[in-house]
Order: structure tokens, then C-alpha cells, then sequence
């Protein structure tokens, strides 16, 4: 559905002169008739006082049904760099999408209507921004040095959420959804046709997505006390928000989420490529994670099984998790088309590799019967290690169209 949007801009200098700001602050807003006119005259003097950056206030209404818009259309007219942003459908994430995307300053923001956020945290918000060395910028509430004012049942919402989040989604930040974060613009543009919510979950599919793509993201801590009057449902949020968790994860899992066409397009590429040397650290990572796991099948087995027994399934186990972890992590193939033809090609890889063992297995027995163990293992890794040499060259073949290749799967760019 296409959104429609108006602005009224009747008294915004900023954004008629020549110079656009560099900071956009968003304050989205549902039905806030009572507390906008506060938080917009309290932030107006915060900026217009010391704040070291020229800045522009934007009022995004979300579809409100009361006089909120009536009101933020008042304050446009009398504050000097205030303009107002209307929105048909309602939605946090959607109204920051709209602004974001289409604002000329080098820097975007938002906060919460009810300025819980300390506004001294916003200069240590936005200078690394302004200044290039991050990407994204958020408050934490959870850090040592932040000091919160709010309820313990948010409280362990809230750390509860930011949990699931590590363990599920490998999420590296350390508060996702405080209501005070930013962003360079020029990043934005990149990033947020990717963020699929429109709603609550919104910031934490922004941050996900921000650092698998390698973006630096900065955390300030804050000074927070918690709005008595909140209106957020709890019960719907967290429901929703597990299952953007579900979504997004199972996206990046299957490589649907173009995560490395956008590490080129913002010029994060990892700092040990993806070419002949990326490979090899990358392939020796999981070799010697591969042998360890041979090795260990094999004083498992060797007992029931025999030498070549065990030989010939700890490799041909390990043989099929190789594969499958160099083609993802060595090689950058994600989803599921070729995977059977590459695990195939694999398999006659592992052949060799068998032959190579089996081998040195045979040869050990025929020159020293009843060799112990130990001398057993010896031969095994050296003779691995050959064959890890020529698995290397093999599956530099068998992947020899990876960087060409799409990584995403049902016709997705």
C-alpha cells in the first residue's frame, strides 16, 4: 500500500536556505496531544542553545485521530526549524523510514516524545556520526555507567529481550530498543529498504542487519527514566517482536537477506577478503576444526570398527560438514540452490582424501604390524594434511563461480 505524505513546512528556515542541516531529529508520535508541545519546545532550546550542530526537528504523525497534528502544525509555525511530517498509516518504524529516507541532512535521529532520554546524551549521540568514524549510534540502558529510572517488570522485559536477541540472532549491542538512536543519512539510504517492519520491531531489524553488514555502531550510555503513562502493549509488542526474531533469522540463515551485496555497496567488506587469502585463513579456521573433530570420531570408533572402519566414517562425517561450512563461511555461497551438487562434488573430494588415509593406514600395518594408536594418528594428520591441500584446490573448483553467483535464493536481488 502506498503511503501518502504531506509536510508543513510553514516557518522551517533550515530547510528552504541553501545549507541543509546536519542533524534531522524525528519525533514520532501517535495521539500525543498533551505531551508534544513539551518535548518539542524542550528539545527546540536544547539545540538552539549550545548544541554545536546546525539541526532541524521533524514531527512525524503517525495517524493520529486526535489534535495532534493541529498541534504540531502550531509549532512548526512558531519554532524556527520545525516542520511536520503526516502519515496515513500508522507506525513507529514506518514514519522513520519516510523521514529518513528522504532527508537532506548528513545525519538522522529520533527520540521518544516523552524525552525519558537525559538530552545531554544527544551531542555524545551524534558526534561520531558527524565526524564519520560510526555508522549508527544508540542509547544503551544496560550499561554500568547508565543510570534508570523504571519498574523491575521492564526492567527484566527488557534484558530478557536484549538476551534472546545474543543467543538467537548473535546480536552484539547491547540495548535494542531504546528510543534514542541515529544514523549517517548516506547509510540510511542503504540499509533501510532492507528493514521489512514498519512498526516496534523496526530498530531491532535496523540493528541486526547494520552489524552483519560490518557497520560500526556506537552506544552512548543514558540517563533514562521510564514513562508512568507509557502506552506501548507490552504483550503485543513482545509477540510481534518474537516473530521479526523468527523472520529475521531464518532470512539471514538462508541467505534470503543480501547481506554481502550490501557489505560492497557501503564499502564493508571484510578486512581479510574474499580472494586467495581471505580463502585460505578462512579454510585453514575450518580444517583445524575439521581434523579435531576426525581425530575425535576416530578414537571413538577405532574401537568397534577397526582402522579403516573408522577411518572411512569420521571422514566421510566430517567430509559433509566441510562442505557445508566452506561453501557459506569460505567461499560466501548461501541458500539452498546447488548445495546437492556441491555436497556431491565434496564427496568425490573426500575420495581422494580416503584414498590418501586409507593409504598411509595400509602402508603403516604392512611395513609395523600392531602399531599403537598413537604412531596410528601420526600418520593420519600428515596424510591429512595432503589431503586438506588438495581439498582446498578442489573446492576452489567446485566454488569457482561463487563470486558471481547470487547468495540469495526464490529470485530475490
Amino acid at each position: 500500500m502506498t503511503e501518502t505524505v504531506t509536510a508543513a513546512l510553514p516557518a522551517d528556515r533550515s530547510v528552504t536556505t541553501a545549507h541543509p542541516p546536519v542533524l534531522d531529529v524525528v519525533i514520532p508520535v501517535y495521539n500525543e496531544e498533551a505531551d508534544l508541545g513539551r518535548c518539542v519546545r524542550g528539545l527546540h532550546a536544547h539545540l538552539r542553545t549550545g548544541f554545536p550542530f546546525p539541526a532541524r526537528i521533524t514531527i512525524a504523525d503517525n495517524a493520529s485521530t486526535d489534535a495532534t497534528l493541529a498541534v504540531a502544525d502550531a509549532l512548526a509555525g512558531d519554532l524556527d526549524g520545525v516542520r511536520v511530517v503526516h502519515l496515513d498509516r500508522r507506525g513507529r518504524g514506518r514514519a522513520l523510514r519516510t523521514v529518513w529516507q528522504n532527508s537532506d541532512a548528513r545525519v538522522v535521529a529520533y527520540m521518544d516524545v516523552d524525552l525519558s532520554t537525559d538530552l545531554n546524551a544527544l551531542l555524545p549521540l551524534v558526534a561520531p556520526l558527524v565526524s564519520g568514524h560510526s555508522d549508527l549510534a544508540i542509547g544503551t540502558r544496560l550499561a554500568g555507567s547508565s543510570r534508570v529510572v523504571r519498574g523491575p517488570r521492564r526492567e527484566f522485559i527488557s534484558r530478557s529481550y536484549n538476551l534472546i536477541l545474543r543467543a538467537s540472532l548473535r546480536a552484539r549491542f547491547s540495548d535494542a530498543q531504546c528510543g534514542f538512536k541515529a544514523m549517517r543519512t548516506e547509510v540510511a539510504r542503504r540499509l533501510l529498504p532492507l528493514v521489512e517492519d514498519g512498526e516496534w520491531f523496526f530498530d531491532t531489524e535496523l540493528l541486526v542487519l547494520a552489524e552483519r553488514a560490518g557497520l560500526r555502531i556506537h552506544e552512548v550510555p543514558v540517563d533514562w527514566i521510564d514513562d508512568p503513562d507509557s502506552r506501548v502493549d507490552i504483550v503485543d509488542t513482545a509477540r510481534k517482536d518474537l516473530l521479526g526474531v523468527w523472520r529475521v533469522g531464518r532470512g539471514l540463515a538462508s541467505g534470503a537477506v543480501p547481506i554481502e551485496e550490501l557489505r560492497r555497496a557501503i564499502g564493508r567488506e571484510p578486512l581479510v577478503p574474499l580472494g586467495m587469502v581471505g580463502q585460505l585463513v578462512r579454510f585453514a579456521v575450518i580444517g583445524v576444526l575439521s581434523t579435531a573433530a576426525y581425530l575425535v570420531l576416530y578414537l571413538l570408533l577405532q574401537p568397534a570398527v577397526g582402522p579403516q572402519g573408522a577411518n572411512f566414517a569420521a571422514l566421510l562425517l566430517t567430509a559433509v560438514g566441510n562442505t557445508a561450512a566452506n561453501r557459506a563461511w569460505t567461499f560466501g555461497v548461501r541458500g539452498s540452490t546447488g548445495m546437492a551438487a556441491h555436497q556431491f562434488q565434496g564427496l568425490l573430494i573426500f575420495a581422494l582424501g580416503l584414498a590418501l588415509t586409507s593409504g598411509s593406514l595400509s602402508a603403516l600395518h604392512h611395513w609395523a604390524p600392531g602399531a599403537p594408536i598413537a604412531l596410528e594418528l601420526f600418520v593420519l594428520v600428515l596424510a591429512n594434511l595432503l589431503a586438506t591441500l588438495s581439498r582446498f584446490v578442489g573446492l576452489r573448483w567446485v566454488f569457482r563461480d561463487a563470486g558471481a553467483r547470487p547468495t540469495t535464493t526464490g529470485g530475490a536481488p
